[in-house]
């Protein structure tokens, strides 16, 4: 696509457009034709709802986010009504407030506006930030592409279904990318205690920002005299955060545990990608793998200097091995593959001329991550002659790849990782 790049252009918005119509008239529509014939509840359906209301509530009213009755509050909201336990058909996901308390303090300016509005300012708000971290990872990899390759890679991130899902959802795992790609943006500028504020305010989802952040740790105590900045911006961030939390909702950490029990028991336990593809067991040891492997990569590189090659390409397997790894699965999080899919995509060239078994490891990776346009595509065209119900049938086409884009890219990643060191 890129050696095109007007055909590519091209081809890629038609893949953008198709995913965006799959998830709106194919997805959403299934969806909504299923709740009605279930007696199912649609409310607003915003993942950032529950952590709006709960802010508000705190910061006006000094109520627990944390309590029974506010999480009742928040399911008329996003269900619009409260759910029903005598209710078989009704949602497992109670939609409590299973965030860090100071996630409040980001959300403070938005408190007093009708969550109409919000709604609206934040969709477009996660648009133009999804956009803005593609150029962000690119000045963090150091690669400087033509504005048309710029062009493609902005328009097939905001057109994959991680990003579509978490716009439509309104996702704060798309904010978090965004913040972690600024601050692998402002490591590589050399800007190390503003690198270290940012990674701090990422934590509000912490299974996505804390592995990163014991690898920058690491890497900042591996030469203090000139890396302390980050840690102390890091450090700093972070104590003042907690401290201010504490005092807004005094015990909250203990509630905080308690919640995610509860989101862990109502939504069937806590289980990885590789726990999908396995078994729990199975999965459980190979995380365990995975988790050591990563441990043996940071150590043998925490000397690394910010401003090379290597540094992002340890950022991006770092991150890929979180989404490989965390108790959770959910397709949105799979923005932060976005460096390691850049990296492999720099060097495609290159990784396909080397043997047989690297062909067919890149045939594998690019089938899994271009499955769900593909899908998407078909079922667009097909939407052109067939009923809508007749399409709506194969809504989930799209997601037989889901689980193996994380794991194939991470495979990839990790094999060619000698090969991603320096540039074209």
């Amino acid at each position: 696509m890129l050696r095109n790049p007007k055909l590519g252009l091209l081809l890629s918005l038609l893949m953008a457009g198709s995913m965006w119509f799959y998830v709106q008239h194919v997805l959403i529509a299934y969806q909504r034709t299923d709740a009605a014939a279930h007696d199912n509840p649609r409310g607003n359906l915003s993942d950032l709802y529950p952590r709006w209301l709960g802010a508000r509530e705190l910061l006006l009213h000094h109520r627990d986010p944390y309590s029974p009755e506010l999480t009742r509050e928040i399911q008329a909201g996003y269900y619009g009504r409260p759910l029903d336990s005598s209710r078989p058909s009704d949602p497992r996901d109670q939609q409590g407030f299973a965030y860090p308390v100071y996630v409040v303090f980001l959300l403070a300016p938005i408190i007093t506006l009708p969550f109409s509005v919000v709604q609206v300012g934040f969709r477009w708000f996660l648009v133009v930030l999804t956009a803005a971290t593609v150029p962000l990872w690119l000045r963090a990899l150091r690669w400087c592409p033509s504005r048309i390759t710029l062009s493609i890679l902005t328009i097939l991130t905001l057109g994959s279904f991680p990003a579509v899902q978490g716009i439509k959802l309104q996702q704060l795992s798309l904010v978090v990318s965004g913040l972690i790609a600024g601050c692998a943006a402002l490591l590589a500028a050399g800007h190390l205690l503003l690198a270290g504020v940012v990674l701090a305010v990422a934590t509000i989802k912490p299974q996505l920002a804390l592995p990163l952040a014991a690898w920058l740790l690491l890497w900042s105590l591996s030469d203090w005299r000139r890396r302390q900045r980050f840690l102390w911006g890091f450090c700093g961030t972070m104590a003042a955060l907690l401290g201010a939390a504490q005092y807004m909702l005094p015990g909250w950490i203990g509630r905080f545990h308690d919640a995610l029990a509860a989101y862990r028991d109502y939504t069937g336990g806590a289980r990885s990608v590789l726990d999908l593809l396995t078994t729990p067991t199975v999965g459980r040891i190979l995380s365990v793998l995975v988790l050591l492997a990563l441990a043996a990569v940071c150590w043998r590189v925490r000397s690394t200097s910010s401003d090379s090659d290597r540094f992002g390409v340890v950022m991006a397997l770092v991150l890929a091995g979180t989404i490989v790894i965390i108790p959770t699965f959910a397709p949105y999080n799979q923005v932060l593959l976005l460096p390691a899919v850049f990296l492999l995509v720099r060097r495609g060239d290159a990784l396909w001329r080397q043997h047989i078994v690297t062909r067919i490891a890149v045939t594998v990776t690019v089938l899994a991550v271009s499955w769900p346009w593909l899908a998407a595509t078909s079922l667009a065209m097909a939407s052109l002659m067939l009923p809508p119900q007749s399409v709506q049938r194969a809504w989930f086409v799209p997601f037989f790849t889901s689980n193996t884009i994380p794991v194939a890219v991470l495979a990839l990643f990790a094999y060619s990782m000698r090969h991603l060191r320096q540039p074209d």
